[in-house]
């Protein structure tokens, strides 16, 4: 059965179809290795501006700051792989700063997000490295399978 994605977006700074969105993270389903895909069931992504971001932050995780991604584990017996909550702002701002561009920073959030309802981690040295191996193999999904970015940023 093939995973269900749903799109909030709160940024008002992007357009994009979501079915680019939805075929990267279902191309994360089918490539990944086993240890890096998140659960079966629904997937949310919600895309934010960095205050909106920052206050879910602080109300949920009691850490009143700006951040790049916030991933809430779903309960996949009830159908719920979680959600990824990504600022697109923040994107927008790192981009040039990692020699990269807003649609494929945020990607990598999503991705980030993603690899983190999978069960890894990235608090220690460890777990940071496999995050980082995690993240390289999304990116190469995305590389190889779009031509053009995911995001289009209206500002």
């Amino acid at each position: 059965m093939e995973r269900i994605v749903d799109i909030s977006d709160f940024s008002k700074m992007l357009s994009f179809d979501p079915r680019g969105l939805r075929r990267f993270v279902r191309l994360l389903d089918a490539h990944l290795p086993k240890k890096f895909r998140a659960p079966k069931g629904t997937l949310s992504v919600a895309l934010f501006d960095d205050r909106a971001l920052a206050k879910i932050h602080a109300d949920f995780l009691n850490k009143p700051s700006e951040t790049d991604v916030i991933t809430f584990e779903g309960d996949p017996s009830d159908g719920l792989a979680g959600e990824v909550c990504a600022s697109a702002e923040r994107a927008l701002k790192c981009a040039v700063k990692y020699g990269s561009t807003p649609s494929r920073e945020l990607c990598l959030y999503i991705a980030h997000g993603y690899l983190h309802l999978a069960g890894i981690g990235d608090i220690s040295p460890e777990e940071a490295a496999e995050m980082r191996k995690g993240e390289a193999l999304a990116l190469e999904i995305l590389d190889s399978r779009f031509r053009k970015p995911i995001f289009k940023y209206n500002v």
